[in-house]
This record gives structure tokens, sequence and C-alpha cells, in this order.
């Protein structure tokens, strides 16, 4: 809501103790302001509240002293709210918790909405009533319970102002995607003239262009402004193309709209609206129901305040009979007179009954606001709460607090602050709470600095043993097959299959299941520079056998003369290539280890509390070298194997090897982001599982297929079988 119609709620605290010197005086200018309701205490808390919604306008001849404003046409739920503040005084000035033996008092303006009288309660409650005034004149905190303009934010402009409601930079963003989400992307605006109005619906827009939407106009005015601006706004309303219509209005602005849109029969439009009015009852008449039926909008959230509408229901003129607004509100609410000479007025007796009536006063299903300055009060209340404990308990912080000044009090008067994690204070009543040393922590408590813990995958923990147990089973098994092959390594289907070819590579693949094993246990100079390169080493290996296999296949069965298959099959040509293809990959370590060497590291950035052990990679770059040059092998491997995938099956290995690259790419594309991503030991254990999951993978696609046929059908293990007579028609 707008700061300058003061729909805040204004506390101004006052107190013997708190008090300017004597000879520090202030005067005020001017006629003093007197409050509507008030009550005396040891401390006041002032409410400025829009009680009423019209005030007369004084003719100004600049010749004399214009004459007093009066407001009229009472609002009951501004008056709510008062009341409401009252209560919440009242609870606590009973609670022997809370202040207790310090009796709050309050002052409650009105500000008719408007910006005048809202300048005059603020200064009556800097000022206090009297024209030479004892107290100091300072101004005090100001929490709001309605004030949700985004420009009360910045703390070097208010640096004394608090809210009990949210800020309109985020509603402001949040209608923009609501707008979004139904997908209306050509909307109208209207806004009240005011900061509210101006700072929110400006927020909007940006925010709305973001979202891709558009405003095809934007309209402010005020509901004091002449009929004829307002009847102005709604003829643009009704001229524009857009069917959606976002109002960021109070709701003053809102009524007067809606007054004008009957009268125009606006209708058709989908209205999207803020806070200010969106959940208003008095909107809800039937007469408007034909423009406001479906609209949107955010709110607070409601709540129930247990025995408010007990207090509220007790309000009566008898109460205090001197009160003009207690006597305004009881005619307003049973349209009676207290004035024996109004004539055709019912005589009030003062015995009605306000739970025989229903209106925004008794209404309290829907507390939203009036729990906001509920909030407020006790908000103060503790705060004062805390002062006074301040200066009435000893000036005394433990070990692990720090002493913090206090804004606006002496500096001996302080409250103890905890120690942020990584400092410590180790003595009493410490001005400054130190730094750990960059290998230290702070304890529990904040007492001490202790070693940070160390963190590396070990073989003591679970996830080490099971990777490492993973890793011996993978070993084993492949020393199993390995025995498989050399038992029968005189039959058809062994010797089909390339078999030194096939021992190469189980030897290298159990070498890549016992290279996991050098990724457990703590970090350091040697075991960082075995595992990366034991790591590329055997898995270029590994693929230079698997290409080697793959190419032998590939001419043995497209190869337009046998004198060509000869060569192209022959061992030593195949021990070349894998030769070749091994001494670029060891070259390629050697530069690394040469140049920029893995080394241990302990990484204290990624997390504060504890010290990860890892291996630094020295250079980034051989890394994603040696890892590239595997994939590239991977990658060929997987092209020529899938170019061979339809030569005769009983003989063909390029299914299985198709198959075993597969998932050997699948699994090192899927460990790059992961690798990354993956914070302290998580990261290793990350590149194990890929050397684990891709050793079995070409495991179990190239040698299962042939150790099922050796054991379990050895009738197929013929070289009647592998030629392929059998499938002959």
């Amino acid at each position: 809501m707008p700061v300058c119609v003061c729909v805040m709620l204004l506390f101004a605290l006052f107190h013997g103790a708190f008090g300017a010197e004597d000879n520090l005086k202030c005067k005020m200018l001017g006629r003093p302001e007197f409050p509507l309701l008030s009550q005396e205490g040891d401390i006041t808390i002032g409410g400025a509240f829009t009680l009423h919604s019209q005030m007369s306008k004084p003719s100004l001849s600049f010749e004399e002293t214009p004459e007093d404003l009066t407001c009229s046409r009472i609002n009951l739920r501004e008056f709510r709210f008062a009341q409401t503040m009252i209560f919440a005084i009242e609870e606590i000035n009973n609670s022997s918790s809370l202040l207790p033996n310090i009796s709050i008092g309050y002052k409650v303006f009105d500000t008719c909405g408007l910006t005048l009288p809202s300048t005059r309660a603020v200064m009556a409650l800097m000022n206090g009533k009297t024209r030479t005034p004892e107290g100091g004149c300072s101004s005090r905190t100001s929490i709001s319970h309605f004030a949700t303009c985004a420009c009360l934010s910045n703390r070097k402009e208010y640096p004394s102002f608090f809210r009990t409601i949210p800020s309109d930079f985020y509603q402001s963003r949040a209608l923009a995607k609501l707008v979004k989400h139904f997908g209306w992307t050509w909307v109208g605006a209207v806004k009240s003239d005011n900061d509210y109005g101006n700072n929110g619906l400006a927020t909007f827009i940006m925010a709305a262009e973001q979202e891709g939407v558009c405003v095809e106009y934007s309209e402010g005015f005020s509901w004091t402004d002449p009929s004829e601006q307002i009847a102005r706004v709604v003829t643009v309303i009704k001229s524009g193309s857009a069917r959606v219509l976002v109002a960021f209005l109070a709701q003053s602005e809102m009524s007067a709209l809606l007054e004008e849109a009957v009268k125009q029969n606006l209708t058709g439009l989908q209205w999207v609206g803020s806070e200010s009015w969106i959940t208003a009852g008095h909107l809800a008449l039937k007469k408007y129901s034909a423009i406001l039926t479906g609209s949107l909008g955010f709110t607070i959230r409601k709540t129930k305040i247990t025995g408010l509408q007990e207090f509220l229901l007790q309000v009566n003129p008898s109460q205090n009979p001197q009160n003009n607004l207690l006597k305004e509100f009881w005619e307003t609410t049973f349209g009676c007179s207290f004035q024996s000479d109004v004539h055709g007025a019912t005589q009030c007796s003062g015995v009605e009954k306000l739970k025989d009536i229903q209106n925004p006063f008794t209404d309290v299903s829907e507390l939203r606001i009036s729990n906001n300055v509920y909030k407020a009060v006790y908000a103060v209340a503790h705060a004062m709460h805390s002062m006074l404990k301040c200066g009435q308990s000893g000036e005394s912080c433990i070990p692990g607090f720090r002493q913090a000044v206090i804004k606006g009090k002496p500096i001996c008067c302080f409250t103890c602050v905890a120690c942020a994690a990584g400092e410590i204070s180790n003595s009493s009543n410490s001005a400054e709470c130190l730094q750990c040393p960059l290998e230290f922590w702070s304890n529990e408590d904040h007492s001490q600095c202790v070693p940070k813990v160390i963190e590396f995958l070990s073989f003591e923990e679970t996830m080490g043993a099971l990777l490492a147990a993973v890793s011996l089973f993978g070993a084993a098994l492949t020393s199993l097959v390995f025995c498989v092959f050399f038992r029968f390594r005189h039959t058809p289907l062994v010797k089909a299959s390339n078999s030194e070819l096939s021992f190469l590579l189980l030897f290298s693949l159990t070498l890549c299941f016992l290279c996991s094993l050098t990724f457990i246990g703590r970090p350091s100079r040697w075991s960082c520079v075995l595992r990366h390169t034991a790591f590329g080493i055997t898995f270029a290996l590994c693929m230079s056998c698997v290409l080697a296999k793959t190419v032998a296949v590939l001419f043995a069965f497209t190869a337009k003369r046998p004198g060509n298959t000869v060569f192209y099959c022959s061992v030593p040509l195949q021990r070349t290539s894998v030769f070749a293809c091994i001494t670029l990959q060891v070259i390629i370590c050697v530069l690394w280890l040469t140049l920029a060497p893995p080394h241990p590291h302990k990484n204290t950035a990624h997390a504060k509390e504890r010290i990860i052990l890892e291996c630094n990679l020295g250079s980034p770059v051989w890394f994603w070298v040696v890892l590239g040059y595997i994939g590239l092998l991977a990658v060929i491997c997987f092209i020529l194997a899938f170019l061979a995938r339809k030569l005769p099956d009983n003989f063909n290995e390029a299914k299985f090897i198709t198959f075993s690259m597969l998932i050997f790419c699948a699994v090192w594309v899927t460990f790059i982001p992961a690798y990354v991503s993956s914070p302290g030991k998580f990261t290793v254990a990350v590149e194990i599982f890929a050397i684990l999951a891709s050793s079995f993978g070409l495991l179990f696609c190239i040698f299962a297929p042939k150790c099922y046929i050796l054991i379990l059908k050895p009738e197929k293990n013929t070289k009647k079988h592998m030629m392929g007579r059998n499938h002959q028609n």
C-alpha cells in the first residue's frame, strides 16, 4: 500500500529513561494534532490508520489560517485494525513474561487516507501534542502492517523502517508469472498514482517484458482526482484491445474505478489484482459481480487471532463516553444517533449487541492485515523487552560468543552473538571472533579450533570396500575366462576368435579391473601418478586389441583376394597395430608426467568444514587428451564393428563388439558430466564406477557368448559350425 496515505503502523517510543537531556528542547510549529484513541503508559506505541475515508476541503484564501481538516465516513475495516492494535497491547500488559512491570500505552491517529493528515499524524507521533515537549524530539522506529512499496526496502534512505508484510518486489514478479502462466501476453494496466502504484507497476512491466508479456497501456489516477479523470481512464480501458487488465490499485482507487466502470457498463475483462483490493469484502457487492467475477491475484496468508473476536464484540461507547470516534462507530454500525434532536434517526441506547451485526468490523473470518498489525505490536514489545533486559542483566559473553553493540544504545550495552562457522572465541566477553587457520575448523561450541576432517575414498569405508570388492571380482572373473579360453585354445571357436588377441584383451581387462584399486586409499605422489597413467595405458591396450580384432574380422570377409586377407589378418600386422596404438598413449602419458604430473592436493575450497584430499591432475588438458585418445579408439572400433555387423553370424564377432563399444561409449559420455559435478570423494567413486562398468561391458559382450558355447554348447564348437555349413539351404 502507498506510504503517502500512511497505511503504516508507526511506533513512537517514549520513556523517561530514554529521553533527551533537559537542555535539549523542541518547539512545535502550528496547531497540535490529537489522537482519536489513547491510553497512558510507560512506553507509548503510536498507530496511524485510515479511520475515515473522506475529508473536507477547506477554502484557501491565503489571507487567514485555513480551517482544520474534517474527516468523515468511518472505515470499519481500518477501525478493526486499530482495535486489533489495542487488543495486542492489552494482551502484552497482562503478560507476566513479556515486559513485566512495564505498561504500554497507545495513541491512534487518523490519516483519512491522504498525504496531509498522514504527515500531521506522523509529526504528532514524533513530537507529542504540546508546543514545548519535555521529551526527546527525534524520530523513532516505524513498523508498517500494510506498506508494500519496494522503495521502502532501501536501508540507506529508510534505516528505521520495518514491516510485517512482504514487499511488492515479490508480488509484482509473481503477477507477471501468473499472467504468463495463463498465456495472456497482451494486457492493459492501471495503477494508483503514488509510490505504491508507480513502483509496483513499474516492476511488473519490467518482469512482464522478461516473460514475453506486452502492456498495451498504463494509466494512473488517484481517488481524489476529478470524476472526469477517472472516467477518462475507464474510456481508455474500454477502447483498448487487451481483454486482461492488471490493476495495481489501493482500495480507495479501486472503489472509485469500479463506480465509474458500472456507469460505463465496463464488462468482459479478466481482472488481475494486487493484494490491496483482491480480497476486500466490500468489493464483492452484487453491482460489481458482473465486472469482477473471476478476478485473480495474490494475497497474504490468513490466520486466526485467539480472543480477538470476543474483544471486538465488547467495544462500546461506554468504555469512554467522551470519545467521539466510539460514538460515530456505534451510530454507523446500528444506524442510530446519540443526539435526540436528529430528525428521523433512531435513538442509540448503547446496549445494542455487536454480535447481531455482520460488517467489516465484526468479520474475523479473513484476518490478514489485522494479523500484520498484531505481529507489529508484538515485534515492538519484544524489541523493547530485549533492550530493557540488556540494561538490567549483567553488561557477560561466554566462550564461543562475541559482544555486538546494539545500535542506538551506549557501547556498554551489548548483545552476545554466536561466532560464525569456522570462527572461535576462547575467552569470555570477546569483542571479536577469530578465524581458524586454513586447515582447522571450529568445534561444536566455537571455543577452539580443531583440525579439519580429512576426506578421501578409503578401503575402510563402505563405499570404498564395495568398489574394491567389485574390482577384485571383475579381475577374478576375467582370469577365469582366461583359463577357460586357455583350456579350449585348440578348439575351432577359440582359434576363430583370434586367440592371441583374445588372450591379450583378457590380460588388459584384468589390468583395467585392478587399476581401479589405485584410486582407493590416501592419495600420495606415487598413487596419483600411477592411477592416471595405469588407467590410460591399460584402457588404450584394451581398445587397441578390440580394434585389431575388428579390423581382422572386417577384412577377413570383405577382401576380394585371398592374399589380401592373409596380409591384413596376419599376426605380425596385428601385433604391430596394437603396439603402435599403445605406444602413442605411452608417449602422451610420458609427456604428461614430464610437463605437469598429477600430485596430491588438499582441497579446502569445496567444503570449508573439511579437507578433501585428492589427486590434482597437474594439467587437466593432458587428462582429457588421454581420455580423448581412448574415446577415439572406441569410436573407430564402434564404426568398423557396425559396418561388419551383417557378416556371417557363426564367425562374426562384430555384433558383440558393436554392443560392447556402445556400452563403453555410453558409460564414458555419462561419466563426463558426473565427474565434473560430483563433490569430493564422490568424484573418485564416479571414475571407478566408469572403469568397472566399461570393463564389465567389454568382458560380457565379447566373451560371454563364447564361454557359453565352450562350456554349455560344445556341439557348436566345430569347424563345420564355424564355417556356417549347417545353415546352407
